[in-house]
């Protein structure tokens, strides 16, 4: 009796076993963790990209071929940034309101990603706002590493016929476009350091890629959505890049990026608001 008892649970220890290399239990209900988790992150990471950065680094180098391929010369051609979009303020307004709002929308979503149980994402990635006058002086250093060579090479881009115009603010002098502007810098920064930063080296690691190839990925990926407004800055923002995800890997904290990001973004594009006309004209 005790050996066919023993056969008995062998076998029901074999069913188990079997049901759960078949990814069900006993009773057909799928079980937790079946499924190697990395195995869906390849196709998780198309599909937020391509929600977000993917899009725009597609239409940035369809944008570039076009460029190049029309009569006038690259460097005569010019890129808006923040213009308006109804003709009425309010409306407008509205308009700029609702872009900035859903334009973060992928950012939830790879936060959502990211969260596990017990452990939040924010805190994953470094969001976190624990340390801010460190985080505050990290990404102030870091914004003038980037920021001035940056503007040094969009000049050189200009004189070599290699970047188009860039006019980073086309709104019309009302009340709100100071805060819209800053709104819009702000909104930059969070689409771009937490998902071409943040989310893509989480994922790209659980993935098993090397550092070296994270690095890459995310700097490439950061100049091809800048691809419109021509070669300079395409290649100014893979060094960018490779600085800002290597400063990740290091310390895993994407809010100095953020506010690095920030700043160079309200320096360009509230400080055209504010330039005089005549500057402008020079630019």
């Amino acid at each position: 009796m005790q050996a066919r008892g023993e056969k008995a649970g062998s076998a029901e220890t074999g069913l188990t076993s079997a049901h759960r290399v078949a990814g069900a239990a006993p009773d057909n209900r799928p079980i937790s963790g079946a499924v190697s988790i990395p195995a869906r992150f390849g196709p998780e990471i198309l599909i937020v990209l391509g929600l977000s950065l993917g899009r725009s680094a597609t239409y940035s180098i369809i944008m570039l071929a076009r460029r190049l391929g029309s009569e006038t010369a690259l460097g005569e051609q010019s890129a808006r940034l923040n213009e308006s979009l109804a003709p009425s303020p309010l409306l407008d307004l509205l308009y700029q309101l609702l872009g900035i709002v859903f334009a973060l929308v992928p950012v939830a979503l790879a936060l959502y990603l990211l969260a596990e149980p017990g452990r939040s994402a924010v805190r994953r990635i470094g969001l976190t706002t624990t340390r801010p006058v460190r985080d505050l002086g990290i990404g102030v250093g870091l914004a003038a590493l980037i920021g001035v060579p940056g503007l040094a090479f969009y000049a050189l881009g200009r004189f070599l016929d290699l970047t188009v115009e860039v006019q980073p603010a086309g709104l019309p002098p009302v009340w709100w476009a100071i805060p819209i502007l800053i709104l819009a810098a702000l909104k930059n920064a969070l689409l771009e350091e937490v998902l071409a930063v943040g989310y893509l080296s989480e994922r790209l690691r659980a993935l098993g890629w090397s550092p070296a190839r994270i690095l890459t990925a995310s700097a490439l990926l950061r100049g091809a959505y800048h691809l419109y407004q021509g070669i300079g800055p395409g290649i100014g923002n893979v060094v960018m890049g490779l600085v800002f995800a290597e400063y990740y890997r290091r310390r895993r904290r994407v809010l100095p990026l953020v506010i690095a990001h920030t700043l160079i973004d309200v320096v360009a594009f509230v400080g055209y608001a504010l330039l005089p006309e005549a500057l402008l004209a020079l630019l």
